[in-house]
């Protein structure tokens, strides 16, 4: 016989032994049950009758106090105990309905009709003693015949007691019968299952036990590695192989996701880093320029999945720019007004799609049915908007990894408001620092720095860097005769001709006192004097009055010199002065080319 039939001759014996002994021990559960049940309904009603009786002389003894004493409490506690057991009556009832014969049944109902001819007279006691009769209620509450009524009432209870006890003894019996003869029953039916069963178990163990502990030791192997992409082999059992199979599909899961938990905190880290390198270079950055290359590289890196914009806000123009973006955003326009924009409005970040239902910016594209899902960053520092960072997704391009969340997004906000500030900041400071207070113009510490770079670029290219030096003729006059604030008046209107007069690209400087400079790269001697030329033409057309007073006719006399025609570039600025003083020495209110070098020291 093969091995295969003996395995299925052995599970049908052994599930029919099973259902046997299942059916055995049913019986006797059942039995068990009965007798417990009679046991219990047996109590029941011995309570209720025994409460009945108690209750009943309760119920004498505070009628008969009552008559004693004649107080009010007393009378209300007979109150009291006679509406409990009026309830308590109905109780009885459903209880002898439910489990005493007929003639038990009519016992606890004598008991019962007793008990209400007391409670009669019980009535009729309190109500001579109101009436003040009190000799009528104690002849009826002490009398003989009340008494006898009493002792009716125990015995009716006793009787129903009597007669319960001996059928509920005789039930006792014979469900202690069926019991011990259905559990006999079973434990034999169990034994022949266990001695079955061992003899199958040597050839189950091998196919519900070994086979799946085989291939779950390899998954294990595998998962002790950390290798969590090992698959699962697929079961049906539910029992200790099947909780094993739970308990390692569990632990695989808990790999994987401690595996996405650590992708997780190593993005993090990495965005951390991103962010605190990205300080470190806006910290850097001196010039706006700078600044916008630093976020270009970064801010793309940090946020992979949206493509932006930087805008800066525009003071002259109140109007938010665009300085640079990233990865092709589609949506939003190149200038609008800070109103256009609700994160500016509101000084808080402002995205109209997702979890929050919010007013799309009036920057964005409109698209009839659709919302388009974008984020505004608005940069603020000291309660002025710098500009925004926005931000849309990048258009049909995969998934880069989780959404960057959107604190690191304000983190990074924070720190190009920040570097926008002080770089605002210090640009306000430099222009402070080189810039003449009174006439507006570039002064001697700016002259220095762009002089050099204006030199060294001319070298490079090949072209030439001209020099204007400008003095106001007899300017201790004006401040003589009229005041230090008429000077000031002339000194500022010489200025804005100068101003004017580089609009094309040359610089004006204040040199010192009432002398000026132009700066003039690649404009080449003749273009220098034509240039000197038309400021002392306009100089001599002011008509300055203060204080209701013509300041009277202003002059200026003019050295030009050029490099590297006149001198060389180190020199420049000295050649111009010298050909200042030249003119002055010649009349003044004129314009005076400098002298080539070699010329100058053959002359002398």
């Amino acid at each position: 016989m093969r091995l295969a039939t003996i395995t299925n001759l052995a599970y049908g014996a052994t599930l029919l032994l099973t259902l046997a002994s299942g059916t055995t021990m049913l019986l006797a559960s059942n039995a068990q049950d009965h007798e417990r049940t009679v046991v219990a309904q047996r109590e029941r009603l011995d309570q209720a009758s025994a409460d009945l009786a108690k209750e009943a002389f309760a119920l004498s003894e505070h009628a008969r106090q009552y008559v004693i004493t004649g107080h009010a409490a007393d009378l209300e506690t007979y109150n009291r105990e006679f509406a409990r057991l009026r309830a308590d009556e109905a109780r009885i009832r459903r209880l002898g309905d439910a489990g005493a014969r007929v003639d038990e049944i009519e016992a606890v109902r004598g008991a019962m009709r007793l008990a209400e001819t007391l409670h009669g007279e019980q009535r009729a006691a309190i109500d001579a003693h109101r009436s003040g009769d009190e000799v009528r209620a104690r002849a009826i509450l002490f009398g003989a015949p009340y008494e006898r009524q009493l002792d009716r009432v125990e015995v009716l209870v006793d009787r129903f007691q009597d007669r319960l006890n001996r059928r509920i003894d005789a039930d006792v019996a014979q469900a202690t019968g069926f019991a011990r003869l259905w559990r006999t029953t079973s434990e034999i039916v169990l034994v022949v299952t266990g001695l079955l069963f061992i003899f199958v178990l040597a050839f189950i163990i091998r196919l519900r036990v070994l086979r799946p502990v085989v291939r779950l030791s390899d998954v294990v192997t595998r998962l002790a590695a950390q290798d969590y992409a090992a698959e699962m082999p697929v079961t049906e059992q539910i029992d200790e192989i099947g909780d094993m199979h739970q308990a390692i599909r569990i632990f695989r899961e808990n790999g994987l996701e401690r595996q996405r938990l650590e992708e997780e905190a190593k993005g993090d880290r990495v965005t951390r880093d991103l962010l605190s390198r990205m300080m470190q270079r806006l910290q850097g950055a001196d010039t706006m320029r700078d600044l916008t290359e630093v976020v270009q590289r970064f801010v793309p890196e940090i946020v992979p999945g949206m493509s932006g914009i930087l805008y800066l806000h525009d003071r002259q123009r109140n109007a938010m720019v665009e300085r640079c973006r990233w990865k092709l955003p589609q949506h939003s326009r190149s200038e609008f007004t800070p109103m256009a924009c609700w994160a500016l409005r509101r000084g808080a970040s402002h995205r109209p799609e997702g979890a929050m239902i919010d007013v799309p910016c009036d920057h964005l594209d409109r698209i009839e049915g659709m919302v388009i899902d974008s984020l505004c960053l608005p940069l603020i520092a000291q309660r002025e908007a710098l500009g925004l960072l926005y931000f849309e997704p990048v258009a049909d391009a995969p998934a880069e990894g989780p959404a960057t969340p959107e604190t690191y997004m304000q983190m990074l906000a924070e720190n190009i408001s920040l570097a926008v500030a002080s770089l605002r900041l210090r640009d306000a400071l430099r222009e402070m620092a080189m810039a003449d207070p009174l006439t507006g113009l570039a002064n001697r510490r700016q002259l220095d720095t762009m002089l050099d770079l204006l030199l060294a670029e001319s070298e490079r290219s090949d072209q030439t860097v001209s020099a204007v030096m400008l003095d106001v003729d007899h300017f201790k006059r004006f401040n003589d005769m009229f005041g230090h604030d008429a000077g000031d008046l002339v000194l500022r209107e010489v200025g804005a001709v100068l101003r004017d007069a580089v609009h094309d690209g040359g610089l004006a400087f204040r040199y010192g006192g009432e002398e000026f400079l132009l700066v003039l790269p690649a404009v080449g001697t003749a273009g220098a004097v034509d240039l000197a030329e038309q400021v002392r033409q306009r100089i001599a057309a002011l008509h300055l009055a203060y204080d209701g007073r013509a300041l009277g006719a202003i002059t200026a006399s003019i050295g030009v010199a050029n490099t590297p025609t006149h001198v060389a570039g180190g020199r420049l600025v000295r050649a111009a002065d010298a050909a200042l003083l030249q003119a002055k020495q010649s009349g003044r209110d004129r314009v005076i080319v400098a002298a080539r070098e070699g010329e100058a020291e053959a002359a002398a």
